[in-house]
């Protein structure tokens, strides 16, 4: 399978969320062991650069999935109605939309939880790699 093909397969999420856990892998001090000081800095620089890029890239996705979370009717809107207006002919269709709109706010919630993992591991790391690259 190609590169392609494996990226046709995976969603811009995945992608993003897979690109955070490579990041997170990295061992910067094993990256740099041994590499002349010039070097040694333009490393560190690519790594804090492409990391601060995957946290930026991973905010703003977050944000739209904040948004989508928030957007649209109360999915349990039905439930502070009165008997009578849950018992019409129309609520059940109501209900089973309202359903389906839980069930997609819950995946949504779940999605904007990895993010929100994967970055609480890197966000540290980012001022710490800041750190090393800063000039003393």
């Amino acid at each position: 399978m190609t590169a392609a093909a494996r990226e046709e397969l995976l969603d811009g999420d995945d992608l993003l969320l897979g690109r955070l856990r490579q990041l997170s892998l990295i061992d910067l001090d094993a990256l740099t062991f041994g590499v002349a000081a010039e070097l040694r800095g333009e490393l560190v620089a690519a790594y804090a650069d492409d990391l601060a890029d995957a946290l930026m890239r991973a905010r703003q996705r977050m944000g739209e999935l904040v948004k989508s979370i928030a957007a649209g009717p109360d999915p349990l809107q039905l439930a502070s109605a009165p008997p009578e207006v849950r018992a019409r002919g129309g609520a059940g269709e109501a209900a089973s939309r309202l359903a389906a709109r839980l069930g997609d706010r819950a995946e949504t919630c779940r999605q904007l939880a990895r993010l929100d993992e994967a970055c609480a591991l890197l966000l540290p790391r980012l001022v710490e790699v800041d750190k090393k690259r800063a000039p003393r």
